[in-house]
C-alpha cells in the first residue's frame, strides 16, 4: 500500500493519523504540493486532480480523503475478521466534517506576499509542464484557470466570511458534542476524529487558536486530549510542533527562491 501526500495537506494528516490508529502499514511519498510536485507529469497521469492524498493499494487507487478512511476501516474489517457494529453518528460527523473546505479559509489568513508569491510560483510550473506533456495540456490548463480562480476568491471579503461562518457553525457543533462525549461519536477515537483534528492543527499552525479555538473549552480539553495520542505525534506534531513548524515552512521557502532564482520550475 502506498500513500502520496504531504504534511502541508490537511487532508493527508486527515488519511495518515487513520493508517497510525489502524496500524496498518504503508510506504510513504511526499508530493509537496506548494512547489508544485503534485503537477509532475508522472503524478498528473496518475491524479490529474492533482490533490492529496492519493492512496494505492494494488491496481487500487482512491483520491478523496473520506473515501480513503473508508476503505481503509473496511480493510481493517477484513483483516481482522470482526465485525463492528455500524455506527452512523461516525458516520454522520465524518460527512459534515468533510462538507467544509479549508482552502479559502487557509488562503484568506495567508499573508498576502507569501499566497501571492506561492501562486505565481505554480503557475509558471504549470506552464513549464504543458510545454513538458503537450498530450496533457488541456488538463494543465484547467489547473491554470483554477490557480488564477483561487486567487480571485481569496481577495473576496464575502468568501472569506462564508468559510469562516461554517467554521464556526462546525466547531459550535462539535463544542456542544462534546459536553456529551469525549470524542465526536462517543468515548473511542473514531474516523470522525481523524478526519476532524487536522482542522484544530490548522487554526493553529494560522496562529487562530484565540479566534477560535481558546473559545471553546470543551474543544481545548479534546485538542489535549488527542495531541497525546501516537497517531497525531507521527501525522502532525512531527512536522508542526513548536518550533519544528518553522523548520518545515522554512525548507519549502528555500526551495521556492532557488528555483525562482534560477527559473526551475
Amino acid at each position: 500500500m502506498q500513500l502520496y501526500h504531504h504534511p502541508y495537506s490537511l487532508d493527508s494528516q486527515k488519511v495518515r493519523i487513520a493508517l497510525e490508529e489502524k496500524g496498518i502499514d504503508y510506504t510513504s511519498y511526499h508530493v509537496n504540493p506548494l512547489t508544485g510536485k503534485n503537477m509532475n507529469v508522472d503524478f498528473f497521469r496518475k491524479n490529474p486532480s492533482a490533490k492529496l492524498p492519493v492512496f494505492q493499494n494494488g491496481a487500487h487507487v482512491i483520491f478523496r480523503a473520506i473515501d480513503i478512511i473508508q476503505y481503509l476501516d473496511r480493510l481493517a474489517v477484513h483483516l481482522s475478521g470482526e465485525i463492528p457494529p455500524v455506527n452512523t453518528e461516525v458516520h454522520q460527523w465524518m460527512q459534515k466534517v468533510d462538507a467544509w473546505n479549508p482552502k479559502m479559509f487557509t488562503l484568506t489568513h495567508t499573508p498576502v506576499k507569501y499566497r501571492t508569491f506561492v501562486s505565481k510560483f505554480i503557475r509558471r510550473v504549470l506552464i513549464a509542464r504543458m510545454a513538458e506533456a503537450p498530450d496533457l495540456a488541456s488538463m494543465y490548463h484547467v489547473k491554470l484557470r483554477e490557480a488564477y480562480e483561487a486567487e480571485d476568491k481569496a481577495k473576496d471579503p464575502d468568501i472569506m466570511q462564508q468559510s469562516e461562518e461554517e467554521l464556526n457553525k462546525l466547531l459550535d457543533d462539535v463544542e456542544s458534542q462534546l459536553n456529551k462525549t469525549k470524542y465526536l461519536a462517543g468515548d473511542e477515537f473514531t474516523p470522525a476524529d481523524s478526519m476532524f483534528v487536522p482542522i484544530l492543527a490548522r487554526i493553529t499552525l494560522l496562529d487562530l487558536n484565540d479566534e477560535y479555538i481558546s473559545c471553546r473549552p470543551r474543544i481545548v480539553e479534546y485538542y489535549t486530549l488527542v495531541k497525546q495520542r501516537p497517531s497525531y505525534k507521527v501525522a502532525i506534531g512531527k512536522y508542526f510542533n513548536g518550533w519544528k513548524k518553522y523548520r518545515t515552512l522554512f525548507k519549502t521557502s528555500f526551495f521556492l527562491c532557488v528555483r525562482t532564482l534560477f527559473r526551475k520550475y
